[in-house]
Protein backbone atom coordinates (compact mmCIF):
# COMPACT_ATOMS: atom_id res chain seq x y z
CA UNK A 1 0.00 0.00 0.00
CA UNK A 2 1.33 3.05 -0.97
CA UNK A 3 2.16 6.06 1.76
CA UNK A 4 -0.51 8.80 0.84
CA UNK A 5 -1.32 12.40 2.84
CA UNK A 6 -4.42 13.78 2.32
CA UNK A 7 -4.07 18.23 1.84
CA UNK A 8 -6.30 19.95 4.61
CA UNK A 9 -6.20 22.70 2.46
CA UNK A 10 -7.21 21.58 -0.71
CA UNK A 11 -8.39 17.99 -0.15
CA UNK A 12 -5.97 16.46 -2.58
CA UNK A 13 -4.06 13.17 -2.28
CA UNK A 14 -0.88 12.88 -2.54
CA UNK A 15 1.72 9.84 -2.48
CA UNK A 16 5.31 9.76 -1.54
CA UNK A 17 8.41 8.81 -4.19
CA UNK A 18 11.93 8.24 -3.73
CA UNK A 19 14.89 9.06 -6.92
CA UNK A 20 18.00 8.86 -6.89
CA UNK A 21 19.81 12.12 -8.67
CA UNK A 22 23.23 12.47 -9.24
CA UNK A 23 25.01 15.55 -8.75
CA UNK A 24 28.16 17.73 -9.20
CA UNK A 25 30.90 15.43 -9.06
CA UNK A 26 29.08 11.81 -9.82
CA UNK A 27 27.86 12.09 -5.99
CA UNK A 28 24.19 10.31 -5.75
CA UNK A 29 21.77 11.77 -3.35
CA UNK A 30 18.56 10.27 -3.22
CA UNK A 31 15.46 12.57 -2.52
CA UNK A 32 11.70 12.58 -1.64
CA UNK A 33 8.76 13.95 -3.16
CA UNK A 34 5.09 14.26 -3.44
CA UNK A 35 2.64 13.29 -6.21
CA UNK A 36 -0.74 13.74 -7.15
CA UNK A 37 -0.41 9.81 -8.39
CA UNK A 38 1.31 6.81 -7.57
CA UNK A 39 4.33 6.12 -10.03
CA UNK A 40 6.94 3.01 -10.23
CA UNK A 41 9.24 4.89 -7.68
CA UNK A 42 5.75 5.08 -4.50
CA UNK A 43 7.20 4.14 -0.89
CA UNK A 44 5.25 2.36 1.16
CA UNK A 45 6.32 4.38 4.30
CA UNK A 46 7.86 7.30 5.46
CA UNK A 47 11.77 6.88 5.86
CA UNK A 48 13.18 6.74 9.76
CA UNK A 49 13.86 10.16 11.03
CA UNK A 50 11.52 11.81 8.70
CA UNK A 51 8.29 14.05 9.31
CA UNK A 52 5.61 15.12 6.87
CA UNK A 53 4.53 18.76 7.16
CA UNK A 54 2.20 20.54 4.87
CA UNK A 55 3.22 24.22 3.69
CA UNK A 56 0.68 26.67 5.22
CA UNK A 57 0.54 28.80 2.33
CA UNK A 58 0.74 25.75 -0.44
CA UNK A 59 -1.25 23.32 0.96
CA UNK A 60 1.57 20.92 -0.21
CA UNK A 61 2.66 18.14 1.58
CA UNK A 62 6.65 17.79 2.45
CA UNK A 63 9.05 15.68 4.17
CA UNK A 64 11.45 16.87 6.57
CA UNK A 65 13.98 15.12 8.94
CA UNK A 66 12.44 15.43 12.47
CA UNK A 67 13.39 17.99 15.01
Amino acid sequence: MAFSVKSKKSGKTYFLHTKEVKLKGDRKQKIYYFAGEAGSNVLNAIPAGYEVVENKRTGLPMLRKKK
